[in-house]
């Protein structure tokens, strides 16, 4: 292969996008006024705190830019979408109301790719479309920055960098195809036909970066094929874009772009097979003079893949992570306030878990009356995972990933602790869970002389118990326990009341997910009796059951991202019209970041990337 061809190759020769700009605005009197005569004083006290966190992200999104690093800017970004999203329906109000005493709010927003241009496009009176829009599209420009970034000749930058531009994609995706089409006047950035080729170009370089692995060794013929079709399409799309970007007198998109990507086709086409198969005769020179990857690089991007593994249920109940979770920065009080902390504030984050009582409030038979947790005996899994760690790589590779290590051990600690509230044992269950995924791939430890012993309980008879070296007898009883957690946390709710009733229905929602993956690491397991396919059916059959005996109010609580059903539901009040934005904004967001990567780059996460490593986030 020749240098040119191999060139193209090279992992530096990525591109990403600018951000777009904006004005100030002021949100939080406008809108806290508005609440207060439309609905009444006590309503806007019950949400002002999220109008106060809506204008401190846009704020700093506006004026903090520069001081920011790009996981911040993200962090950002995700948090006023999220607020952007609970208060459309108080713009709907506001642009409805023609005879409104209030200053209207106006967003004006600059052409990320023509910054000298003076003049920015401003929204239509209190329309929230433009803003929206704008907000989606620098999350795809920041995730490509932050791709863009990484130092894609490890494996863990390939892989970090690889999934930014999926996520940068999917947000061009639905820009595209949603909020592009709502924007009136947009500037060229804001076009159906920019997002498409931007959508387009995110997931050729996403798909050339999963390809370089092969191409390093065994090529397959498939993907490469694919990579080709992707800048196909790319390369026809900058063609149209810059003859809009003539009509529209925009002159400064870079041109360059189209012969970046009119050979990056040249080369992944069908003429390129004969350099293909010429680079496959060279492969062992050509891998001679590209350094091996040290141990460190290796375990870490290993144990990146671990914890973001698809293993982990995609839970959607939304509403018991707003009313129990120490780790969402949105919470619903018993009072029905919305809390929104601030987007920069590390969790853990207080929450009124008033609504449980602390004893089970439907009397039942059956298994689920009598369903306690597995317990297990205390192991020390710090001092024989980095005791692996020194024995396989080094002392260095150890010393690099002991803060996952420390935490984990902690989190075993606390999950056994009998004094933990509910929520705060669901938090810890949960978290450990990602954990064990995080190092599943290191089993079975063959190189270890003394591999941690998992010893577990039977639930129901606590003489029998199972003691292996084995990780899916760990996985599948942490599993359990969080099924037979949410059952108790569902029985343990308010009945009486609507918040109760959802967050109970939800629970059992919740425990149905974590059934999903338990089947299979039973199976792997062989442990005690409680964890057989015949128990833990019976076991799903009741939670079921359960779920139709519970009262229902007035409203259909099946599914959060459903309310209100109409806007004749007595509860449909302007907390209600906050949950319902959030909850769109939520599942859009998961559909879309299904990278669970990237939020190993927020300064809020537990575990987090820094310098190549997974370290524990000491905040």
């Amino acid at each position: 292969m020749s240098n040119e061809n191999w060139q193209l190759l090279n992992p530096e020769t990525v591109l990403s996008i600018p951000l777009k700009k904006t004005d100030p605005v002021e949100l939080y009197l406008p809108l806290r006024n508005l609440v207060a005569s439309k609905y009444s004083e006590s309503d806007a006290e019950k949400v002002e705190s999220v109008l106060e966190t809506l204008n401190k992200c846009r704020r700093d999104m506006v004026e903090r830019r520069g001081d920011l690093s790009l996981p911040m800017q993200r962090d950002c970004l995700i948090h006023y979408f999220k607020c952007l999203c609970m208060v459309e329906s108080l713009f709907t109000s506001l642009s409805s109301d023609a005879d409104a005493d209030a200053d209207p709010i106006i967003f004006v927003w600059y052409d990320a790719f023509n910054p000298e241009h003076e003049e920015g496009v401003s929204s239509q009176r209190n329309g929230i479309q433009l803003e929206k829009a704008a907000v989606v599209f620098n999350l795809g420009a920041i995730c490509s920055q932050i791709a863009a970034s990484y130092d894609r000749t490890t494996a863990l930058g390939r892989h970090l960098a690889m999934e930014a531009f999926k996520v940068a994609a999917n947000f061009f995706f639905q820009l595209w195809k949603v909020f592009a089409k709502d924007v009136v006047s947009a500037t060229l950035d804001l076009t159906p036909l920019l997002a498409q080729f931007l959508h387009a170009l995110f997931s050729a370089q996403a798909s050339e970066l999963e390809l370089q692995p092969q191409l390093l060794n065994d090529a397959r013929y498939a993907l490469h094929q694919s990579v080709h079709l992707l800048y196909a399409r790319a390369v026809t799309l900058i063609h149209n874009v810059l003859r809009a970007a003539k009509l529209k007198h925009v002159y400064c998109f870079d041109r360059t772009w189209a012969t970046h990507l009119s050979e990056k086709e040249g080369f992944f086409g069908n003429s390129s097979m004969h350099s293909w198969n010429l680079a496959q005769a060279e492969a062992p020179q050509r891998e001679s003079s590209i350094p091996e990857q040290p141990d460190a690089e290796c375990v870490a991007e290993i144990l990146v893949r671990g914890i973001c593994r698809r293993s982990i249920p995609n839970l959607q109940q939304i509403y018991v992570d707003l009313i129990l979770s120490e780790y969402n920065p949105f919470k619903l009080m018993k009072d029905g306030k919305l809390v929104a902390y601030p987007w920069d504030m590390p969790p853990r984050y207080p929450t009124d878990s008033a609504i449980l009582s602390s004893s089970m409030s439907s009397p039942l038979s059956g298994i689920l009356a009598l369903l306690p947790l597995k317990k297990s005996e205390p192991l020390n899994l710090y001092e024989s995972l980095r005791n692996y760690f020194v024995l396989k790589y080094s002392e260095s590779v150890a010393k690099r990933v002991e803060g996952p290590l420390e935490m984990l051990h902690k989190l075993r600690n606390e999950m056994l602790r009998d004094d933990l509230s509910l929520p705060l044992r669901r938090d810890c269950l949960i978290r450990y869970f990602k954990c064990l995924c995080m190092i599943e791939p290191f089993f079975p430890m063959n190189a270890s002389p003394n591999p941690p012993v998992f010893v577990w309980y039977n639930a129901i008879n606590p003489q029998q118990d199972s003691s292996q070296h084995n990780i899916h007898l760990e996985k599948a009883s942490v599993l359990f326990n969080l099924v037979a957690l949410c059952t108790h946390i569902a029985l343990s709710c308010d009945l009486t009341t609507i918040q109760g009733c959802r967050l109970a229905m939800e629970a059992l929602n919740e425990a149905l997910n974590w059934f999903s993956p338990l089947p299979g690491e039973s199976k792997k397991a062989s442990g005690t009796i409680d964890l057989s396919e015949q128990y833990t059916s019976k076991i799903k059959n009741e939670i079921v059951g359960l779920k139709h005996k519970f009262p229902h109010p007035q409203s259909d609580v099946s599914s959060l991202p459903e309310y209100p059903a109409s806007t004749n539901d007595p509860s449909s009040d302007v907390t209600e019209q906050f949950l319902l934005g959030y909850c769109k904004a939520h599942s859009l967001l998961q559909e879309v970041c299904e990278a669970a990567c990237l939020d190993l780059l927020s300064a809020v996460s537990p575990v987090k990337i820094k310098d190549g490593n997974l370290v524990a986030n000491a905040t």
